[in-house]
């Protein structure tokens, strides 16, 4: 998978009009930091999630941020603070490129200290935006690099000391959380990891459904035991047993029950980014999209369009994890690895069963 993404600068635009209006109306979290909206029969800018009573739409025009709508010669709302969200973006910003650049993860207090908060709040500030908590991020980057230095160095205890490790122990203890296997394991295509699989019938065509001890593992269709042998060349590949039947049985009957959604165990290793990204698809409700700008706004990263969209390219459990439910912002249907006309068909039974 791609390894974390740094954080880029924020888009100095902000959406079209019509969205931006759109996500007023919604009150919409997402586009928070995004843009501000200027009331022009009061002067007062808010942010878009702002519980204000909404004014009309003929009263807003809408600014890149705070500083333009000062320019502007509006001023703050005292109910939103939209200019803290921004000193709020700007804080953790900092804080992930501090924890990017350090060879030890850096204590909560320090790390709080250095952007200017206490760290009971950064802590919550940082969860909000990130989607995790910052040793949890930290350990997400290290694993990330971990994966890189596995398919680079000449052997296991060479990479875990390459990717910022100081002993064995705690790299294998993130390797099994976010690579789902043991470093060796990995670095040898699955060795000594067991995988059971099978192809099952959906409505949408053959699927191919997989899953180690600890969850599923890959779910596609069109794909067979030839793709996953590729993509795990030294693992153990058997045949489905009742718990592996079961597991396929619920993942078909979702394909026509989208709404249905079970709580059903992963095993996919990714990046905090990829991580949070998965997150915020699974909480899209069946019968709804969004744009990969909100996806990437609901993860607390605006600027990253692009690297919102890599992380659904990156999505190896179809239907479970939707990225069926992200189009473009014109409305387009986008990339889908399984192919458009799956994804036309899932979004149109979702709209159909809402």
């Amino acid at each position: 998978m791609n390894q974390m993404t740094a954080l880029a600068p924020p888009s100095p635009l902000p959406p079209d009009d019509d969205a931006c209006w759109d996500a007023f109306l919604r009150r919409d979290r997402a586009f928070d930091g995004r843009f501000v909206g200027c009331v022009t029969s009061t002067g007062i800018y808010c942010k878009p999630s702002c519980a204000a009573r909404h004014p009309r739409r003929e009263n807003m025009r809408f600014l890149p941020d705070g500083a333009a709508a000062r320019a502007a010669g509006y001023r703050a709302c005292l109910r939103c603070r939209p200019d803290e969200l921004g000193r709020d973006r700007l804080a953790v910003e900092r804080a992930v490129a501090l924890i990017e650049a350090a060879e030890e993860m850096p204590s909560l207090e320090a790390l709080a200290a250095q952007v200017g908060y206490a760290p009971h709040h950064f802590h919550r500030l940082f969860s909000r935006a990130t989607g995790a908590t910052p040793a949890a991020y930290a350990r997400a980057l290290r694993a990330g690099r971990l994966k890189a230095a596995l398919e680079k160095e000449n052997n296991v205890t060479d990479a875990i000391y390459a990717a910022g490790y100081a002993a064995p122990s705690r790299a294998y203890a993130d390797a099994r959380a976010h690579l789902g296997m043991t470093p060796s394991a990995w670095k040898e295509g699955g060795r000594g990891v067991t995988i059971r699989w099978k192809v099952a019938d959906s409505s949408l065509g053959p699927m191919l459904v997989a899953a180690t001890d600890k969850g599923l593992c890959r779910i596609s269709f069109g794909e067979g035991e030839a793709d996953l042998r590729a993509a795990f060349p030294q693992a153990d590949l058997r045949p489905a047993d009742a718990a592996l039947d079961r597991l396929a049985g619920a993942i078909t009957a979702l394909v026509d029950d989208p709404a249905a959604a079970p709580d059903l165990p992963l095993d996919v290793g990714g990046t905090a980014f990829q991580q949070a990204v998965w997150a915020a698809l699974r909480a899209i409700p069946a019968g709804e999209t969004r744009s990969y700008a909100q996806l990437a706004a609901a993860v607390g990263r605006p600027a990253a369009v692009r690297a919102a969209g890599t992380a659904c390219g990156d999505n190896r459990l179809a239907v479970l994890i939707p990225c069926h439910r992200i189009l473009r912002s014109d409305g387009g249907l986008g990339g889908y690895a399984w192919g458009l006309e799956r994804k036309r068909a899932l979004l149109d039974r979702e709209k159909e069963e809402s």
